[in-house]
């Protein structure tokens, strides 16, 4: 019987939930193998070594432990070292946000159910993003919005969840500055100063901000996002409303799109968040693969079930 191997981010190694979620699954029979991370990178390189082992028949689900960032490194290793079609993908979520996890209807607050989820529950085939080529699985963020995201305290975070964002945008908002760059995507362009962007595969970040409330994983289309800049009475309080409520909060004030790829280009560079990890760029191509990564989810809205 093939077996399942969790890439677990080293941070949770002594986590007892952990241990108490593999040794449910070993008594209930299934084959549970656990690889450590150590250093950056290791997540990456133990994926491709799972995939190797899957080519091989020796292991049919690679499991993400860890937060947003774990799972967008192990999905985008998986993926560009080609993962067969007979090994599905599945998550542990250990992080501070765990926004694709809570998106995704994967138990968050019983890692056993998780374990269990990802061990038995039917694949569900999802698009991934590529910017410049390089994957990403749920969304990347860009402007003011995606520098708060890095700075903010991770204790701070850990003791507040999304509020925290909201109070270090505060903190900052003298530095609070437009960006301004055109982009272009299928019938659309655009091109202004902007405070915020966001292109989604998935719907949330930030610790369950709704950025692209309308985004599905399973369309082969990229949601697009821009708030443009506001005059600088509105700018804190339209701020503060994305990061509490997300794109609801500035509906009127948005400009979207819909695209299987979008352009953007600029001067200066621009600060980038990719599903944790940060970027500058002055000039991106963000493109969609369809269907390409068989995941095991829980109930979400974000698949659509609809026929390739």
């Amino acid at each position: 019987m093939p077996a399942i191997r969790i890439v677990l981010h080293g941070k949770a190694a002594g986590d007892a939930r952990v241990r108490t979620a593999v040794h449910a699954l070993r008594k209930d029979s299934h084959d549970v193998e656990v690889r450590v991370t150590w250093e950056p990178g290791d997540a990456a390189r133990l994926t491709a070594e799972a995939v190797a082992d899957a080519d091989a028949g020796k292991i049919d689900c690679i499991v993400a432990g860890g937060g947003d960032g774990t799972i967008n490194e192990v999905f985008a290793a998986a993926y560009t070292s080609g993962l067969p079609a007979a090994c599905s993908l599945g998550v542990v979520p250990l992080g501070t946000a765990n926004d694709f996890a809570h998106a995704t209807g994967v138990p968050v607050q019983d890692l056993t159910a998780a374990l269990q989820l990802a061990a038995t529950a039917k694949p569900q085939w999802i698009d991934v993003g590529l910017v410049n080529g390089k994957p990403f699985i749920n969304l990347m963020s860009g402007g003011f919005g995606s520098r708060v995201t890095v700075e903010t305290d991770p204790a701070l975070k850990r003791r507040l969840g999304g509020l925290a964002y909201v109070l270090t945008g505060i903190t900052h908002f003298a530095e609070l500055a437009a960006n301004r760059g055109s982009f272009r995507a299928e019938g659309f362009s655009w091109e202004g100063r902007f405070v915020a962007i966001a292109i989604g595969n998935g719907r949330q970040a930030g610790g369950g901000v709704p950025l692209c409330p309308d985004a599905l994983l399973d369309d082969g289309l990229l949601d697009l996002m821009i708030l443009p800049e506001l005059d600088h009475a509105a700018r804190l309080d339209g701020f503060s409303h994305l990061l509490r409520e997300g794109a609801a909060g500035v509906r009127a004030e948005l400009v979207t799109a819909r695209s299987s790829w979008i352009e953007y280009e600029a001067e200066n560079e621009l600060n980038v968040n990719l599903d944790g990890e940060p970027m500058l760029a002055k000039r991106f191509r963000v493109e969609c693969r369809r269907r390409v990564l068989p995941v095991r989810l829980g109930e979400t809205p974000l698949v659509s079930n609809a026929q390739p």
